[in-house]
């Protein structure tokens, strides 16, 4: 009976996060497939435009769009957890909604880890530095300059990169995207730029997180008591600091890999990479809502994804979170 409890007590956590990527799937999906029911023109007439009675009459009940909201939903969504999302009706029925997720989901994954990478490495020394010289001159001029960044939106930082950097200095290209095995060097260099537009204000708002965490954890008893024991400066920093500072960062991190979805549909479409925000771009602009019910299901699936990633990382640098998390 023991053994039963203990193993019920490990699981509840895990259901818990289940339930909850099941809700925010089902919730985000259903809400759009209303709008879809609401919009104030035909959705088969929207997608076959010049389709005859009879191919819309087929294809609305493809769709289930001959049946009330619920049935329709669900039949839909019994079909996507199987992994049958649809066609893409624009390409005239050849290609799989499946096919154009594989081909560019991991480019959008890369490049939102490159991204969180490269503002990462930027905010985490800037926070600590600023965190020890709080209310200094440099502290100040630090903070004042990110604050700055941090109200540029990244299509404006990236439509100046691209001026200065790409057309007037010739550094880095500014269109085209290319694979990592085709060549590893002109990866980075082509994706160099969407990185840097997307991760200055992320950088900003890092630095800014970790700079009041790592202050108010340097008041801290124990950090006194550590230091008075004798410690050393980068024991103290990296054990008694940084690690209970960091909490907040993970946490804002996990919440940015799903805003950065949005972001990455405008930086995208503005350097022609073939991402998942360029297909969910493309599906809005051909009609393709089929795809982009499907679209929305991924991103909410990911959202929650990096939020469990998130809080079981939290739970390892920080052990006192466990419980009330």
């Amino acid at each position: 009976m023991r053994d039963y409890s203990e193993v019920m007590t490990r699981a509840l956590p895990i259901l818990r996060r289940l339930g909850t990527l099941l809700a925010v799937i089902v919730l985000s999906t259903f809400f759009l497939s209303c709008l879809l029911r609401l919009l104030p023109t035909d959705l088969v007439d929207m997608i076959l435009s010049m389709g005859t009675p009879q191919e819309k009459a087929a294809l609305r009940h493809t769709l289930y769009l001959d049946r009330d909201v619920f049935t329709s939903y669900i039949m839909w969504f019994s079909h996507f957890i199987r992994g049958d999302m649809g066609i893409i009706y624009g390409t005239g029925g050849g290609e799989t909604v499946w096919s154009h997720v594989t081909r560019s989901l991991p480019i959008s994954l890369l490049i939102m880890l490159y991204t969180q990478v490269f503002a990462l490495v930027i905010a985490v020394p800037l926070g600590i530095f600023t965190a020890y010289r709080a209310g200094k001159k440099s502290d100040r001029v630090i903070s004042n300059t990110l604050f700055t960044a941090s109200s540029v939106p990244n299509f404006a930082l990236a439509f100046l990169l691209i001026i200065v950097v790409g057309v007037k200095l010739k550094w880095l290209p500014t269109l085209e995207y290319v694979g990592f095995k085709e060549n590893p060097f002109q990866h980075f260099k082509h994706l160099a730029i969407p990185c840097i537009s997307l991760g200055v204000g992320l950088a900003a708002s890092y630095t800014r997180l970790l700079r009041t965490d790592v202050i108010a954890a340097l008041k801290d008893d124990y950090v006194t008591m550590a230091a008075s024991k004798g410690l050393s400066d980068s024991r103290i920093l990296l054990t008694h600091v940084f690690r209970p500072a960091s909490v907040t960062l993970l946490t804002a991190a996990a919440l940015n890999m799903g805003a950065l979805i949005g972001g990455t549909l405008v930086i995208e479409t503005i350097f022609a990479i073939p991402g998942f925000g360029f297909e969910i771009a493309y599906a809005l602009g051909t009609k393709e809502f089929v795809a982009l019910q499907s679209f929305i299901a991924i991103t909410a699936i990911g959202y929650v994804i990096f939020n469990v990633t998130a809080d079981l990382l939290i739970g390892v640098v920080d052990p006192r979170t466990r419980g009330s998390r």
